[in-house]
């Protein structure tokens, strides 16, 4: 037994051996948090100005456009510049946006539109910082480490999806939205004093400068390798037909639990943390690809289950086990990625997993508003659900190279831990021929 719960602990080995990863790790725990005030505070002011299921649904919408375009260009923009100086730009921006919804919720009329123009630039802003902040791992801890890694990052996700969105139910019920708003700010300027005190990660030697056909290239890749691609796809049919949180809101007044709108949020989250919390078993798993293929056909029939569920504790249980199943999918995920793309290619592969794992989402948002005007709340959330298990088990069929990975085996995985053996003895000669005192760059230079 004492062996068996030894092997569940999380990995801590990334979190011991690099600095950087501690400093990236809790900049993205405390604004984690504040981004999840927000993302219940968003859709209940929307609610609360129109009633209107499409007018949140819309939310999805709006993101769409600038995730596509600026998660593309902020990939390009991660393989050709200081990693570290684009994340921290852009945080800055993030809270800036933060500030604009403060303003407007202020105002003693606020107004709709600027809820929506400033969402469109939040999912911008995000765009260009995802694939740079996504990039950083690999690049500050060992490549054998990356699953644990992933794993302790889902972990500070997940605490902060369950104390975020539960917090923000209260504050915003208590306070209003304002007050989870600048809660919000507040968290990013302590986010911004963690990563400025980062080191510089430059881009890789010859990197190529941002270009549409640099981006082209990296699409190319993506196309070219069955397992990336059915990563992609797998993601993006759970979440277009399983991903029912813009109508939280309604479901909560169908359920009579208006108090539990936090609960319905953060549910999800507390699945997710159990499994993050218990992910030792994770670095243990060669065959990725049925780990996410798996994962995903759980997600979709917990879904099924909460949209059948009448009872809201059925329904709080089943939104548990979709948020487990989608974090063992997600660390797949992240794991096939990380541990097999070359690193001049990273940050634009780190573009188009943006838009697999954040397309889908901003899709399934306006599906489950739009089709919960046609067949109910209850009914949007349960047919999505079961549509996704369809759909995962075709996809399935369709890509046998991604039921067959196996990172002992792999050819681009060994090909990745080799140029990082290159780039990591390269860095050891570098370092001994730098005195002592140019070795460890101050904040900001």
């Amino acid at each position: 037994m004492r062996t068996l719960l030894r092997g569940l602990r999380p990995d801590l080995a990334p979190w011991r051996s690099s600095r950087e990863f501690r400093l990236l790790w809790s900049a993205g725990c405390i604004t984690t948090f504040g981004s999840f005030l927000t993302y219940v505070a968003v859709p209940m002011q929307i609610k609360e100005l129109t009633g209107s299921y499409l007018a949140v649904g819309l939310i999805g919408a709006v993101e769409l456009l600038p995730l596509i375009a600026f998660g593309l260009w902020g990939g390009a923009l991660a393989d050709a510049l200081d990693r570290r100086k684009l994340v921290l730009a852009s945080e800055a921006g993030l809270g800036l946006l933060a500030g604009l919804l403060l303003l407007n919720a202020l105002l003693p009329a606020p107004m709709l539109w600027p809820i929506y123009l400033v969402t469109g630039l939040v999912a911008a802003l995000d765009g260009l910082q995802r694939p740079a902040r996504d990039t950083l791992t690999p690049r500050i801890v060992e490549h054998d480490q990356m699953t644990a890694a992933f794993a302790l990052t889902s972990l500070y996700h997940s605490a902060g999806s369950i104390l975020g969105p539960a917090l923000a139910g209260v504050i915003v019920a208590l306070a209003g939205v304002q007050t989870a708003y600048a809660l919000d700010v507040l968290t990013f300027a302590v986010s911004l004093l963690l990563l400025a005190r980062m080191r510089a990660v430059p881009p890789p030697t010859g990197a190529e400068k941002p270009s549409l056909a640099g981006i082209a290239t990296g699409l190319k890749y993506a196309w070219s390798r069955p397992e990336l691609l059915g990563t992609y796809v797998v993601d993006i049919c759970a979440m277009l037909f399983a991903f029912p949180n813009a109508i939280f809101p309604f479901l909560a007044d169908e359920l009579d639990a208006h108090w539990a709108l936090g609960l319905m949020y953060g549910a999800s989250a507390v699945g997710s943390l159990l499994v993050s919390a218990t992910s030792g078993w994770t670095s243990r798993v060669h065959r990725h690809g049925r780990m996410v293929v798996l994962a995903a056909l759980g997600w979709g029939a917990a879904m099924t289950g909460a949209g059948l569920a009448g009872n809201l504790w059925v329904v709080l249980l089943m939104l548990a086990l979709a948020g487990g199943a989608d974090n063992v999918s997600g660390l797949g995920r992240a794991t096939i990625w990380n541990q097999s793309i070359p690193d001049a290619l990273r940050g634009r592969l780190a573009g188009v997993e943006l838009l697999s794992y954040s397309v889908g989402p901003q899709l399934g948002q306006v599906r489950a508003g739009a089709m919960a005007g046609l067949v109910g709340v209850r009914g949007s959330i349960w047919a999505g659900g079961l549509a996704c298990v369809v759909g995962v088990v075709a996809l399935a069929a369709a890509l046998p190279r991604l039921l067959a990975y196996d990172a002992r085996t792999d050819p681009h995985v060994a090909a990745a831990r080799a140029e990082r053996a290159r780039q990591d003895s390269a860095q050891g000669l570098e370092s001994e021929q730098v005195p002592d005192s140019e070795q460890v760059p101050t904040a900001g230079h």
